[in-house]
């Protein structure tokens, strides 16, 4: 027998039934995991509708979904927001295809615009997809000198000088580094901040497995900072951000040295540099690190518009938004930040 259940938010056993089929499926990814329900729902007020399949009374399915609600962008239903993959993940067809008919059910139930799911594979071929994003993975070699010298020579002098000018990492317990430098850094680049109360969820929720390094000077001041998540055998460095002085000093070179250098000495076995947009900046850095890009497949069913949304900085009509957002004080982008940001996902 096949049936689509919920997970309630604060169903404890379901949640470690969920997380145990999530460690096992091969499908599944860190954003696949049951904590997420209580991220969005707590920082970010978003509804959200945590389908899992059973068959015969054992889950082969899960499909996580929250429900935005845009003032700018009108409403959808996404798997998952602010997550670089989502989608099906599920041991067998019947589950699959089960859970994607129960998405789309609800999304026509909820009115929604549009149902996103952030798939790392095609699924359909006759959905209307989003071909934007990359996501960059690489082996980690099993010894520091190996993985240095997998790093292009011009990459591989930049790490170097970061070495040069005795950086050191150092883990942190709380984000008391880590924010003000994210916050700043998207700030220059003109796009608003989550909250901090936000990023505190993530390393209560996921304990071990959501890490931050920060990069320190000798004179002591942090000047690059990265939050991680640790799923299976992979290190994913998610967010981050730098001081104004970090490319002087090759701080964010650095950074991710140390973090793969880390990784290695743990035993993991991928480093998983996240998604890009094509032909970006963080797209060539990636690049010259030697990773090479994988296209993402996000899939849509559309609803109440007639293309795919095209919610992101390399959209021309946000170039006059960004530059107002870089003008404006960094005190009140703060402020305004997380409210604009839950409409993106």
């Amino acid at each position: 027998m096949t049936q689509v259940l919920r997970l309630q938010p604060h169903d404890a056993r379901g949640a470690a039934r969920w997380d145990a089929f999530v460690l096992a499926c091969p499908e599944a990814t860190f954003f696949h995991r049951a904590g997420w329900q209580r991220v969005l729902r707590d920082t970010q007020r978003h509804d959200t509708h945590f389908l899992y399949c059973e068959i015969d009374g054992r889950i082969a399915g899960v499909l996580p979904l929250a429900h935005v609600r845009s003032m700018l962008f009108g409403s959808s239903l996404v798997s998952l927001p602010f997550a670089v993959y989502g989608g099906v993940a599920a041991t067998s067809a019947a589950a699959a295809d089960a859970l994607e008919a129960e998405a789309q059910r609800l999304a026509q139930q909820l009115g929604v615009a549009h149902l996103e799911l952030r798939n790392v594979k095609a699924r359909h071929a006759d959905w209307p997809a989003q071909d934007l994003y990359v996501t960059f993975r690489k082996a980690i070699l099993p010894d520091d000198e190996a993985n240095m010298l997998a790093i292009p020579r011009k990459q591989r002098a930049m790490v170097r000088k970061g070495l040069k000018n005795e950086l050191r990492g150092e883990i942190d317990a709380g984000v008391e580094r880590f924010f003000p430098l994210y916050a700043d850094n998207v700030h220059r680049h003109g796009t608003p901040a989550l909250s901090r109360r936000y990023f505190e969820a993530l390393l209560s929720e996921f304990g071990k497995d959501a890490e931050v390094l920060t990069v320190v000077a000798p004179d002591g001041r942090a000047m690059s900072s990265v939050l991680s998540f640790y799923f299976r055998d992979e290190v994913l460095p998610y967010y981050a951000g730098d001081h104004v002085d970090a490319r002087d000093l090759a701080a964010n070179d650095f950074k991710y040295w140390d973090l793969m250098r880390r990784a290695c000495a743990r035993g993991l076995a991928t480093f998983d540099y996240g998604r890009s947009k094509q032909g970006t900046g963080p797209y060539a850095f990636k690049k010259n690190w030697g990773f090479e890009p994988t296209p993402l497949r996000y899939e849509y069913c559309l609803y109440k518009r007639k293309s795919v949304p095209q919610n992101n900085p390399a959209n021309a009509k946000f170039r006059l938004m960004i530059e107002a957002w870089r003008r404006m004080p960094l005190g009140m982008a703060n402020w305004l930040g997380p409210v604009v940001v839950r409409n993106l996902g």
